[in-house]
């Protein structure tokens, strides 16, 4: 049995939640798709909707169809109406169910999905399909490849539990502020955020001191990344900025400054001409690559833990506040022979400090 939910919700009511949930587990136990729809408490133009029959006896009902994201008008029509609910996203299948659907509906996409599987790779930690042919399938939402073309076709039945349960799909910045704890004034903040004479405004803070003074209904957003300030009303419009960032090919979109591994993760401190500063964890256990830059040279300083260090021929081990140096084009490796995390401050100096200047000799994560 498969439970399928999109990761950037909020749900305020579990125990509501549970018992939605454990009833369209019942449901799907019959070879059923079953969705979880959001009970309206507004005329929404944000989310695509559900059209249902009345209920059965299990409390599940028949989905007669898919709606697209409605205009005012007809979102307030449909909330007149009754019957129409709103797609979560959130839908339970036995595993079965879904492979026969995607191979009658949408076959070139199963296949090329079983050859990824087929072609795929083991470490200790991960399951790998094979890169090429996964980037080789096609790309499309389960709605848009499945679920929408289920009803009415006379071969997988869709039925809908309805869920009450404070549900928001914080898909912009407004929704977050929405479900946030709010103080007399309106104002929702997290992190160190410091707020003088706003109204209606939400701060974000991740990393910094935040201050904001004199705003109403604005939207603030620190990360390490980069800082959003925006209307509240138009927080949606964000992806604008991706599309210009993309447009520009700026990194942000695709990278952030904090970088996760199958060892562990970098995140770059500082960089300019010729350096670049990164501090670096390595998991209990794990190990980066045996490998070699041509541009580079790297001194490493052990912050906490014990990093292995393989330096040529070389292999030593290092404690707090001790260091090492690793020159241009000397082989080497860093691992965590430890029962607790390393982490190390890495100074880089040369001509590239792109990460494609990686040459491996061995790599447990099967990387090239």
């Amino acid at each position: 049995m498969l439970v399928v939910t999109p990761a950037d919700q909020t749900i305020r009511d579990e125990a509501a939640f549970r018992r939605a949930l454990q009833q369209a587990v019942r449901a799907a136990a019959g070879g059923a798709f079953v969705i979880l729809g959001i009970v309206p408490d507004r005329a929404e133009t944000g989310y695509g909707y559900i059209r249902c029959r009345p209920a059965a006896a299990d409390g599940a009902a028949e989905v007669e169809r898919f709606v697209e994201k409605p205009d005012a008008a007809t979102a307030q029509r449909y909330l007149a109406e009754g019957g129409y609910f709103w797609n979560s996203g959130m839908f339970v299948v036995r595993a079965s169910v879904w492979l026969r659907a995607i191979g009658h509906f949408r076959a070139e996409l199963l296949e090329a999905t079983r050859a990824a599987w087929q072609a795929r790779s083991l470490d200790a930690h991960f399951v790998r399909p094979d890169k090429a042919r996964f980037a080789a399938v096609p790309a499309d939402s389960v709605d848009y490849a499945v679920l929408e073309k289920c009803p009415g076709s006379g071969r997988f039945e869709v039925r809908m539990v309805p869920l009450d349960a404070g549900w928001s799909d914080l898909g912009a910045w407004d929704a977050v502020w929405e479900v946030s704890e709010r103080d007399a004034q309106g104002n929702a903040s997290r992190g160190d955020a410091l707020l003088h004479d706003c109204r209606g405004t939400l701060v974000h803070a991740t990393s910094r001191l935040v201050g904001a003074i004199g705003l109403d209904d604005v939207v603030v957003v620190e990360t390490p990344d980069a800082v959003l300030v925006a209307d509240r009303r138009r927080s949606q419009d964000v992806k604008r900025i991706v599309a210009e960032l993309q447009a520009r090919g700026r990194s942000e979109p695709a990278l952030h400054r904090q970088v996760h591994r199958p060892w562990g993760w970098y995140d770059s401190i500082d960089h300019g001409p010729r350096f670049q500063v990164k501090r670096i964890m390595v998991k209990p256990g794990a190990s980066l690559s045996l490998q070699k830059h041509h541009h580079r040279a790297e001194h490493w300083i052990v912050v906490s833990g014990t990093a292995e260090v393989t330096n040529g021929d070389q292999v030593t081990l290092l404690g707090e506040n001790q260091s090492t140096y690793i020159p241009l084009g000397q082989v080497h490796r860093l691992a965590n022979p430890g029962k607790v995390p390393l982490e190390i401050i890495e100074v880089q100096s040369g001509s590239y400090l792109g990460e494609d200047d990686i040459v491996r000799f061995d790599d447990r994560y099967g990387r090239g």
